[in-house]
């Protein structure tokens, strides 16, 4: 799935001298504070390229916006970011175009955890640092992966629709099962509910961030199942909007305190969730921190760039890095539960975008 490498021996005793020179760097703890303490990205030829999964998505299009603003704030020269267009083919010729302009970082947001491995070991070839947003890799070497916890999503999903329907049929409304987002979201919400809501079923639509596929399958479930009483969207970015016509063409779109409301909670904290959380058309979102993956994406690839490393631990932007059971470390940043009574609160990043 790589494109071809162009060989430029200039380039390649470049990166070998770099990756030499970055092993004899003294490693910065968990606290951006160290690394943060070092200075500017190193003048206009330390340039970083960037590159998106796909910009269908109204969260993907907020983070890309933030880029160039974060980029500028960090001191970090981003090139303008590539779209991938939800293609992991596509991703990894993106990732080898952007390794042939002569990057000296990498900002990606894998679209599959298993099949980025072969553009990171390409960067890593070039001796090139990575640094992944929102997704882990499953295998291949990144500085940092920043994410939020999506294990806790599944949870505080569960744990809304636990205390709210109590019994009866709730749908979760799956994100790609390639991605360990999609795996750990569904996963989690699964495990909580069979552990602590033992009265609730759960049905399920594998839609692969898909609109079309989960407004479809969406439709043939409520037809089977019109006593559905709750609804988990993994990813509101491209699911709300379908879900609430589907759900507005069956007559089963009731606010919330009427009779017959399905309860959902979403995944995102886009503007228009936290709309619909205000019409009473759904209860709740997790705010996935756009503006804070475009910030911390862009510190970690300059500390990178840098030869700096960190080890887990707390940070002092309110976060946690972990490390990964395949040794990736990833900087946990805070995704909070969003509902009708904190959907004003000007600090969430979907209460100051257009």
């Amino acid at each position: 799935m790589a494109g071809k490498t162009l060989r430029i021996p200039s380039r390649a005793v470049r990166a070998a001298a770099a990756a030499a020179c970055a092993a004899l760097v003294l490693a910065a703890c968990g606290s951006t504070k160290d690394a943060a303490s070092s200075g500017g990205a190193g003048g206009g030829e330390d340039k970083v390229g960037v590159v998106l999964p796909l910009l269908t998505s109204p969260f993907w299009q907020s983070y890309n916006d933030y880029v160039p603003k974060m980029a500028t704030s960090q001191g970090v020269d981003a090139l303008k970011t590539v779209n991938s267009n939800s293609d992991p083919s596509q991703q990894i010729t993106d990732i080898n175009n952007q390794l042939n302009q002569g990057v000296k970082g990498l900002v990606v947001a894998p679209l599959d955890s298993a099949a980025i491995a072969a553009g990171l070991d390409q960067a890593e070839r070039k001796g090139v640092p990575v640094v992944a947003v929102d997704v882990a890799p499953e295998k291949g070497k990144v500085a940092m992966v920043v994410r939020a916890d999506n294990k806790a999503y599944g949870e505080k999903t569960c744990e809304y629709l636990g205390k709210t329907v109590k019994s009866g049929k709730v749908v979760q409304v799956m994100g790609d099962l390639a991605s360990v987002n999609g795996r750990e979201r569904s996963e989690a919400f699964r495990t909580c509910v069979r552990k602590n809501y033992p009265d609730l079923k759960v049905l399920e639509i594998p839609a692969k961030w898909e609109s079309d596929t989960a407004a479809a399958k969406l439709d043939t479930l409520l037809n089977a199942n019109p006593d559905i009483k709750g609804i988990y969207l993994q990813a509101g970015g491209v699911y709300l909007a379908p879900t609430l016509q589907t759900l507005k063409s069956k007559g089963m779109l009731k606010k919330t305190g009427e009779k017959g409301h399905i309860a959902i909670v979403s995944n995102d904290g886009i503007p228009q969730e936290f709309d619909a959380i205000r019409k009473g058309q759904i209860d709740a979102t997790v705010s996935q921190p756009a503006d804070s993956y475009a910030k911390y994406a862009m510190y970690y690839i300059k500390a990178a760039m840098k030869g700096k490393t960190f080890k887990p631990g707390p940070t002092d932007h309110g976060s946690t890095i972990v490390k990964l059971p395949n040794g990736l470390l990833e900087d946990q940043l805070p995704a909070p539960l969003v509902t009708k009574a904190n959907v004003d609160d000007p600090k969430l990043w979907g209460n100051t975008v257009k």
